[in-house]
């Protein structure tokens, strides 16, 4: 079993990256494998609409990660994704990212992966910004792992998070509960089978 950590930080090894590498340490100590992905610095197209990836299964820019990204969540058991937080949200350029890819994932096909979050603030906004990465999973029938509060570590420096003894541990708690989910799930019942077709609410006024 393999879990992607996603890092949506600009900076390879700053305080995101030391989040999700405490997560790590439980993955890996439940035996766990783990797979990185950092976004980097470079362009990320935000989303235009078009919809071909609905017929495709891929994005049709194929000039920056979002395809690299949609393959390695596709092929990954679960999910976890970083973030620092700016102006109380996330990085833009990983909400670019993540509108893309969780676009492209329409029609269930990222059913029943678990996955969560987590984000990093010198002090404010990390709930606003937890909530709104929350909000890709959801709408995609990912199953949330949670820990014991919200999934942020405080600090402006990686130095800064090391002493952050509580968001350590809530980093900590989330990854035994990452493998714990992930076990249930190989050992347990299959996933449902959708009963009914996708409906959709769009009024309009009959003409």
């Amino acid at each position: 079993m393999k879990v992607l950590l996603l890092n949506g930080s600009p900076k390879n090894d700053g305080c995101t990256y030391t989040a999700l590498a405490e997560v790590e340490k439980s993955l890996k100590k439940n035996g766990i494998e783990t797979e990185w992905f950092h976004i980097g610095t470079q362009p990320i197209r935000g989303c235009v609409g078009c919809g071909k990836c609905w017929k495709t299964g891929v994005c049709i820019f194929d000039d920056d990660i979002c395809n690299m990204v949609l393959a390695k969540i596709h092929e990954a058991d679960g999910l976890i994704v970083g973030s620092p937080v700016y102006f109380s949200g996330p990085n833009g350029a990983l909400c670019a990212l993540l509108d893309r890819v969780f676009y492209a994932s329409y029609g269930g096909k990222f059913a029943f992966k678990p996955a969560a979050c987590v984000v990093s603030c010198r002090r404010g906004g990390a709930s606003a910004a937890f909530d709104r990465l929350n909000k890709y999973f959801t709408i995609a029938q990912m199953p949330v792992i949670s820990s014991q509060y919200w999934n942020a570590v405080h600090g402006n420096k990686p130095e800064h998070v090391l002493q952050d003894a509580e968001g350590l541990q809530i980093m900590r708690v989330l990854g035994n509960n990452m493998a714990w989910m992930l076990k249930n799930i190989k050992d347990g019942s299959p996933p449902p089978t959708p009963e009914e077709k996708r409906e959709f609410t769009s009024f309009h006024d009959g003409k």
